[in-house]
């Protein structure tokens, strides 16, 4: 029987040169054969305010909407480390409700949360999280829930200056506690920069193949959502067929008279 994957774990996949693998979930049944496929950590993104939702942006999800998507994945994930995002404005308001907001969190049974962006503010969020017994996955580059203030989907750090200041919060970062920094959309040189400069792991979600882990939205890779293609996704399935394909044949059988049979039926 597998352990259960901690910060430890990981951190010793760093410190002995080797990789993990992330993927998102927001289901128990998807969670349950993520586990089983030996992922090792599953991020219960605000991605799925878009791939399960159906809204234009990641920010249109709150914490209630957070706890249920986590506690579903919990009960569907025994081996993988589970890291669930701080929604949109859940961060902002003041540390007492950020710590109450990560706590909720954890009840719902993740392991750890991800926060996005990097200010002075956050910083002592984070500082305060880690001081709690909460692990803390800060995001840096292309933070989604910031798409309007950074005008779309554009790669960040591409310029020296900006390269630096990612590899500065990741520094401050690392000093108040986190256990590991997400880098999304980010050159791949600029990753492996931060990456070579860090003790603790670093994750990319299309920042190339230097750091320490990958993550990808599970509904990319599965094909199975198709309204957005990023070119740092590989396809590993087509269930976007497969469900039409099932589909149809189910709607063609019950409209035929073949559905139900004579072994379907009590």
């Amino acid at each position: 029987m597998s352990k259960k994957i901690t910060v430890k774990t990981l951190q010793k996949i760093k410190d002995e040169g080797g990789k993990f693998s992330m993927l998102t979930a927001y289901d128990y049944s998807t969670a349950k054969y993520i586990d089983e496929a030996g992922v090792d950590v599953i991020l219960v993104g605000d991605s799925v305010a878009m791939v399960v939702l159906g809204y234009d942006a990641t920010y249109s999800i709150g914490m209630n909407e957070m706890k249920i998507f986590t506690g579903a994945v919990a009960r569907g994930a025994q081996n993988a480390f589970i890291v669930a995002d701080m929604p949109f404005l859940s961060v902002d308001t003041d540390i007492a409700s950020a710590v109450k907001n990560a706590g909720e969190l954890i009840q719902a049974g993740a392991n750890a949360v991800k926060i996005e962006g990097y200010s002075e503010y956050l910083l002592s969020v984070v500082k305060r999280l880690v001081e709690t017994g909460i692990p803390v996955m800060p995001h840096l580059g292309f933070t989604p829930q910031s798409l309007n203030q950074l005008g779309g989907y554009k790669v960040q750090g591409k310029e020296q200056d900006a390269s630096e200041i990612i590899l500065q919060q990741a520094k401050a970062y690392e000093k108040v506690g986190a256990f590991s920094i997400l880098l999304e959309m980010v050159p791949e040189k600029v990753a492996k920069y931060v990456t070579d400069n860090l003790k603790v792991p670093t994750v990319s979600c299309g920042a190339g193949k230097y750091c320490t882990g990958q993550v990808l939205v599970s509904d990319d890779i599965f094909g199975k959502y198709s309204d957005l293609s990023p070119k740092f996704v590989r396809r590993y399935g087509d269930m976007k067929s497969l469900i039409l394909d099932c589909a149809k044949k189910y709607n063609n059988d019950v409209k035929s008279g073949s559905f139900p049979n004579e072994e379907e039926v009590f």
